[in-house]
């Protein structure tokens, strides 16, 4: 076992390393070279697009908004990652590593383009809505059935509770144990029910609630940074200089 997890540990460092971070940066330059640097260019249509209606329904359709296309975006990206994510990044690296991290953000929003473009181009009708993503265009697009296929089993793996969710709530429950005395397998029982709640009520309550609750946790969130910001504001110098 030792020597499986040492295999494991090796490997682990090799891709996320060099093969990840080299192959997603050298994507983000390629696409921002290639869209004339997008993710600056539209800043002004993206913002006029947030203003667009609220979720529709026009026939068996049923449509979102981009507000609330956005705000499930966001739900999915800020939480554990960009804090303790980030808290070990600076740990490790020193505050200058905000500095890179803003440097990959930047470039790799056209990425994010890239890929949501091409979700566009390669979504289908489902039931009641469309469908679409990586294992659709890779169908579709690439011609490499195969390579939906095992796109969509690792990412359901990654999603089913065994990694990348396991990680979210056990990070809600440790807080919620620490700061109110809840007994983790009681929170776990009521994350479980509310996630049953809202992913059985389909993609239209997800982005209800989601255009809901991501404005409130985003605000808390920037003024929460801020306020810290403002407390500490006679280190900020040393900060950027690092």
């Amino acid at each position: 076992m030792d020597i499986l997890t040492q295999l494991i540990g090796n490997v682990n460092d090799v891709i996320l390393t060099y093969i990840l971070i080299i192959m997603l940066l050298g994507c983000a330059f390629w696409f921002t070279y290639k869209t004339k640097f997008v993710q600056f260019r539209m800043i002004g249509e993206m913002v006029r697009l947030l203003g667009d209606s609220t979720g529709k329904t026009e026939g068996r359709e049923h449509h979102i908004s981009s507000f609330q296309a956005f705000a499930i975006s966001i739900a999915s990206r800020v939480g554990t990652g960009n804090l303790a994510g980030v808290a070990t990044a600076i740990t490790l690296g020193g505050p200058g590593a905000v500095f890179w991290m803003w440097v990959i953000a930047l470039f790799g929003a056209s990425s994010a383009f890239i890929e949501s473009t091409l979700a566009q181009l390669y979504k289908v009708h489902g039931h009641n809505s469309f469908v679409g993503g990586p294992a659709y265009y890779m169908k579709k697009g690439l011609k490499q059935p195969w390579m939906g296929i095992l796109f969509a089993f690792l990412l359901h793996f990654h999603l089913s509770g065994l990694l990348s969710i396991s990680v979210q709530s056990n990070t809600i429950c440790a807080a919620f144990e620490e700061a109110f005395n809840i007994s983790p397998a009681l929170m776990g029982c009521i994350l479980t029910a509310l996630t049953l709640i809202i992913i059985f009520g389909g993609i239209q309550r997800i982005a209800k609630v989601s255009s809901i609750i991501v404005p409130i946790m985003a605000l808390g969130y920037i003024f929460l940074a801020l306020f810290i910001v403002i407390m500490n504001v006679k280190h900020l110098p040393g900060v950027i200089e690092l």
